[in-house]
């Protein structure tokens, strides 16, 4: 689930691709999913009221699920899909979700979702998942981005990432790092087969 910006929108594809390239496969309905995760928003209030909103229904729908596993015969409580928090709001508050909160298992920043497939084994594995590094050359110019809901006449094209403008109002650069530029020939590659 995609929360924020275009550039979310365009995280979300990147994220699609690594996990298509890991053999996931996206879910038609939560109640089918094994792996819930949203991409996130941390520059209004109201956006992460949403997310914080939003977690809390997929813990409780998860609980719901689980109930009467006894009377249906199983062994163990179901544990539920491993939920997964991805983007800024994650950069911004860290391990405070994994450790405080505990409504996620897996918490990812912007410029770790190359490490997904991994943070995904470790949240199985009953282990705290946590990868927020920023990074000063991390711009997914080799990842082709998984365009699911297009229109066919236009899509999100990243040039760049981060932001070096330390605006006092913004909370950017802090969330997603130092502006770093993709290499020219990526962005007409990637443009070019947008076409095509």
């Amino acid at each position: 689930e995609t929360y924020g910006c275009q550039m979310n929108v365009a995280d979300t594809e990147v994220v699609r691709a690594v996990l298509d390239g890991s053999n996931y496969a996206r879910a038609s309905t939560l109640d089918e999913a094994d792996v819930v995760l949203l991409n996130t928003c941390a520059i209004r209030e109201n956006a992460e009221a949403k997310i914080w909103s939003r977690l809390k229904a997929i813990r409780a729908e998860a609980r719901k699920a689980a109930d009467g596993w006894r009377a249906r015969g199983e062994a163990s409580r179901p544990r539920g899909p491993v939920v997964g928090l991805l983007g800024c709001m994650g950069e911004r508050l860290k391990g405070k979700l994994l450790e405080e909160e505990k409504l996620v298992d897996i918490v990812c920043g912007p410029d770790a979702y190359r490490s997904l497939p991994r943070l995904l084994a470790q949240a199985r594995n009953g282990e705290q998942a946590l990868d927020v590094a920023l990074s000063l050359d991390e711009t997914y110019a080799d990842v082709a981005p998984v365009r699911e809901h297009t229109d066919g006449v236009s899509a999100f094209v990243s040039i760049m990432r981060g932001c070096n403008n330390m605006c006092s109002y913004c909370i950017v650069p802090h969330t997603r790092g130092r502006e770093r530029s993709r290499p020219v020939a990526s962005i007409a590659q990637e443009v070019a087969a947008l076409a095509a």
